[in-house]
């Protein structure tokens, strides 16, 4: 007997099945396989940590590496010092203050070629520095009714030589008694091209004497000669305890005059006073 609802065929199997899948699903074939997913997400992570393993990588070498500066440069192997304007002039250079001679120090002699004439007969010269600002300030005093006199400038070595030993040799004198008159060859201010000793035009019987600082000459370049840039180089109780010379004056207008003369600050007064006409 059959019951209602049921027919009285039996039910196909297949149509059964067919029902089963969704429409969407029957009429779509079959996909080719898909790759998983794992393996993907794991090749990824492989390239990204090898990537930022060596951006890190780079930048602790970047940080870490040493720097050249300037302290990690390279030096010279070399030993000689660079040259200095002390080293490098030529002039200065020959001097040397630990060398003194009966309180005398040693002064290089001047080239001829940077000697010019301060005197009508061209006997007298000193160097061009020196001799322009000497011949400005005999105008100056003459200017004010004072002669100014060069009595005597530059002497070579060879000059000084024969002042002080022929003339010592003729007047019996030993060399300390000869050094109270004139410095030994090599040290006087008078090779260097920046001495000169000064007369009064007016009273020549002064020249070379203690008494020329009684004359007007004298006075004179006391209260002037620094304008010009002289000096009087020997002064009562000098550091180098040469004898008073009231008329041997100096220029000092320059760098290399300067420092050749005030090495003399360095030295301590010789116990007996000496001379340097």
């Amino acid at each position: 007997m059959n019951k209602a609802g049921f027919s009285g065929k039996p039910q196909d199997s297949s149509a059964a099945s067919s029902d089963d899948i969704p429409a969407a699903l029957r009429d779509t074939p079959d996909a080719a396989p898909k790759v998983g997913v794992k393996p993907v997400v794991l090749l990824i992570g492989g390239v990204v940590g090898f990537v930022l393993l060596a951006v890190i990588s780079g930048f602790l070498f970047f940080v870490t590496s040493p720097k050249k500066t300037a302290k990690s440069q390279p030096t010279s192997t070399s030993s000689a010092p660079a040259p200095t304007p002390e080293t490098s002039n030529s002039v200065n250079s020959q001097i040397d203050n630990s060398d003194t001679v009966l309180g005398h120090l040693a002064y290089p002699e001047a080239p001829d070629t940077e000697l010019v004439a301060i005197s009508r007969d061209g006997r007298t010269r000193m160097r061009k520095a020196a001799a322009e600002k000497f011949q400005a300030m005999v105008q100056a005093a003459r200017s004010a009714g004072v002669s100014l006199v060069p009595i005597s400038a530059f002497r070579s070595v060879k000059e000084q030589e024969q002042l002080f030993f022929s003339v010592g040799a003729q007047r019996n004198q030993t060399p300390s008694q000869r050094a109270a008159l004139s410095a030994p060859p090599g040290h006087s201010e008078h090779h260097t091209g920046y001495a000169v000793d000064i007369g009064d035009g007016a009273v020549p019987a002064t020249n070379l004497q203690a008494n020329f600082d009684n004359t007007k000459a004298y006075q004179w370049l006391q209260a002037n000669a620094a304008r010009f840039s002289f000096e009087m180089s020997f002064p009562k109780d000098n550091a180098q305890g040469v004898s008073y010379e009231p008329w041997h004056w100096r220029f000092v207008g320059d760098s290399s005059s300067l420092e050749m003369f005030y090495k003399a600050k360095n030295l301590k007064p010789s116990p007996t006073p000496q001379s340097t006409p």
